[in-house]
């Protein structure tokens, strides 16, 4: 098969029936999954209990989950089809990988959800919790799939990613680790409280944004705010950069689009000094890779151009964060096939590039995949949630209907190989 074909999805009565059963029978433990790994928030790089949660489940279900170096995040094969492979799990077989994200965001649970955050200070906002649980059911699910005659010979993973929200992320250390050099195809659901339960958001493109950390130290004689005009008035720099800076770097960005914008600005503590010392803190977004790639030479400039001729000293710190995710046409045809055939054509709409940012970025970097958005929201609720939002919550249907996507997905792509 060219690389440009796109295989129909192989995906059989006997198939359907596995995937009715399994949902029937372990679709209220799936949901019971989810809603304690929402109880028991963890940040970024202390996902211990979730990790161990995760990789006892598989465990039961007979699988050797390896949980990564770092001590959180967890990936675990799954094997099927040929004899020899079964006894070298290490040969060289088709393999296609599967992608969650265990942490939770810095931020408190508003929600009255009997299930809502125990841990102050951390929450489930942005659906990490139900990435989990769908990429835990598919596998699931996929030992049964994988064990049934006729399976294909091949090699599914599950990736089980700790540290999405800091950056540069945990993807890095999956990929470090060689998790995705054997990897032919990977993809992942996140979820869109924007669309609809049972309808997923595809794009054959870019559908998320590159989005860096960025940090402006000022500095300055200081002096008494009675007589600003003898120093260097900090405040008043800080000002102006923060307003026009991010105007300089549109334009030296020539109508490509980038947002600067800071959230934290710290100066001072007395009202009647000038202070010597300020920050600014804030994130770098662009869709445009190039844009990307040359983004600290563009803040460089538009500081020299904005603050130097001031008189305040500046630094940047630029930390690289994530590119943008840019999905690849023929797996994003591949799954919206796959969408199609398990729910209708009517379940596949349109998904735009939006200006957040996501470390599945890295793994499309080194394989082809496609990363779909997965509706959340409850159609007879008048409220649209945003993803970080105090509240935020999903229409729990979507879980199975993750499942079903993704080991549909995974078993069919093994069968076009």
């Amino acid at each position: 098969m060219s690389e440009h074909e796109v295989a129909a999805p192989d995906f059989t009565d006997a198939d359907r029936e596995t995937v009715d059963a399994f949902l029937e029978g372990h679709l209220d433990e799936l949901i019971a999954f989810r809603r304690r790994v929402h109880a028991h928030p963890e940040p970024s790089g202390k996902e211990f209990a979730t990790t161990e949660a995760v990789a006892s489940r598989l465990q039961i279900a007979g699988l050797n989950p390896q949980v990564l170096p770092s001590g959180t995040g967890v990936v675990c094969d799954l094997v099927a089809g040929d004899t020899a492979l079964q006894e070298d799990p290490a040969a060289n077989v088709p393999t296609i990988a599967l992608r969650a994200d265990l942490d939770a965001l810095a931020m408190d649970d508003e929600s009255t959800t009997p299930y809502r955050s125990t841990v102050p200070g951390v929450a489930h906002a942005c659906g990490h919790d139900a990435h989990t649980t769908i990429v835990l059911g598919a596998g699931l699910l996929l030992t049964r799939l994988l064990a049934a005659p006729g399976a294909p010979a091949g090699r599914v993973r599950l990736i089980f990613e700790p540290a999405e929200e800091a950056l540069p992320g945990g993807a890095i250390e999956v990929i470090e680790e060689g998790h995705l050099k054997d990897v032919g195809a990977i993809y992942g659901l996140h979820c869109d409280p924007k669309i609809n339960v049972g309808t997923l958001g595809l794009n054959p493109g870019p559908i998320t944004s590159a989005a860096d950390l960025v940090e402006i130290e000022l500095g300055g004689p200081g002096g008494h705010t009675a007589r600003p005009e003898l120093t260097v008035d900090l405040v008043q720099v800080m000002a102006k950069a923060a307003q026009e800076v991010p105007k300089r770097v549109e334009e030296l960005a020539a109508g490509e689009p980038v947002k600067l914008v800071f959230g934290s600005m710290k100066s001072g503590d007395a009202a009647n000094v000038v202070p010597s010392y300020g920050r600014l803190f804030g994130t770098l977004r662009t869709q445009d890779h190039e844009v990307w790639e040359s983004a600290p030479e563009l803040i460089e400039q538009a500081l020299s151009e904005v603050v130097g001729p001031t008189g305040a000293q500046w630094r940047l710190t630029h930390t690289r964060g994530v590119p943008p995710v840019v999905n690849d046409p023929v797996a994003t045809e591949f799954l919206s096939q796959v969408v199609t055939d398990q729910f209708g054509a009517d379940a596949v709409a349109f998904s735009d590039q939006s200006w957040g940012g996501d470390t599945f970025a890295w793994y499309l970097e080194t394989v082809p995949g496609s990363y779909a958005r997965l509706g959340v929201h409850d159609p007879a609720s008048s409220e649209l949630l945003d993803l970080h939002a105090s509240t935020f919550d999903i229409d729990e249907r979507a879980i199975g209907i993750g499942v079903r996507t993704l080991a549909a997905a995974a078993l069919s792509w093994l069968r076009s190989q």
